[in-house]
């Protein structure tokens, strides 16, 4: 039988925001037959092998690590290996890190669970790591990529010592087209997921958006009727993921428009044009001629 833990920890203190589990989650990372059925699927895509029970997976949660919104995906043991599963819908290149963070907390549980004495004289064999991210985001990336820890080291040594990776692979749709052939689950997600998408790039708000990718997805019986069985909670939890994306770029804008204000004020004082000050910065002449008009009133 599977054996379920949640691990509850934060590992570098951040704050943290209390979002409904990530719909990727809720596909793969259920506790109820059918989610089973459907990691076991993922995983054999992902490694061509056939595994048929989905009872041999003992999987292991990670919840509110580092980062407030962020929750990890899911981790499982099987043939031996560790096997974290993480989706991004922002590209982050500092996952090899991330998963380091996370595997040091799993190992920890594990050890503990076999009461293991690190200390002994005894080699300890432990589960081999596999970390892979899969994204779908809107930033061009390639079908697979292996992303390196050793790519942060601020002294890098090419014949270093130590290195760590993260598998990241991307599910958008028409990418990867193998893989979401052979996990059908993978590919209903994945289309669903296109279709709010370009609801929103066509103009609709994030709700209609999205009430009428569920309705469309419904209608194909995607991922089994499982939208439709969790119709409420789906649109939640949804809403809830792309309205923080949306907060997230809006926060991302106020810095930059800060910074363009700050290089602004600062080349109005060396006395460059207001029409250069705006093309180089990139703000509208309006916006640049009302600085320069605080700038001669603080005088």
């Amino acid at each position: 039988m599977e054996n379920i833990t949640n691990i509850d920890e934060t590992v570098l203190g951040y704050p943290e925001r209390n979002h409904k589990d990530k719909l990727f989650r809720k596909i793969f990372g259920g506790e109820d037959k059918r989610s089973s059925r459907w990691r076991l699927e993922l995983y054999n895509a992902l490694t061509g092998k056939n595994h048929t029970n989905p009872e041999e997976l003992e999987i292991t949660t990670l919840e509110n690590v580092i980062f407030f919104k962020m929750k990890n995906d899911v981790s499982f043991l099987v043939d031996s290996q560790m096997n974290l599963w993480e989706h991004q819908s922002t590209f982050n290149p500092n996952m090899p890190l991330r998963g380091l963070l996370y595997f040091a907390i799993l190992y920890h549980r594990h050890l503990s669970k076999l009461e293991y004495d690190i200390y002994g004289s005894r080699l300890i064999n432990i589960p081999a790591p596999h970390y892979v991210v899969f994204y779908n985001g809107d930033e061009k990336i390639p079908e697979r990529t292996k992303l390196k820890l050793s790519d942060a080291f601020i002294n890098f040594e090419e014949k270093g010592d130590f290195e760590w990776t993260a598998t990241m692979i991307n599910i958008n749709k028409n990418h990867n087209e193998t893989l979401q052939k052979n996990c059908k689950p993978l590919y209903d997600y994945s289309i669903f997921v296109d279709r709010i998408k370009t609801n929103i790039n066509s103009g609709m708000e994030n709700e209609p958006a999205v009430d009428e990718a569920i309705e469309w997805a419904i209608s194909q019986n995607l991922l089994e009727g499982y939208i439709m069985e969790q119709k409420s909670e789906f649109k939640f939890s949804i809403l809830t993921e792309f309205d923080q994306e949306k907060y997230d770029r809006s926060r991302r804008q106020e810095g930059y428009e800060q910074k363009a204000i700050e290089d602004a004020i600062e080349f109005l004082k060396e006395e460059v044009p207001p029409e250069k000050v705006a093309k180089c910065v990139k703000l509208p002449l309006e916006k640049v001629l009302e600085l320069q008009q605080q700038i001669t009133s603080n005088d």
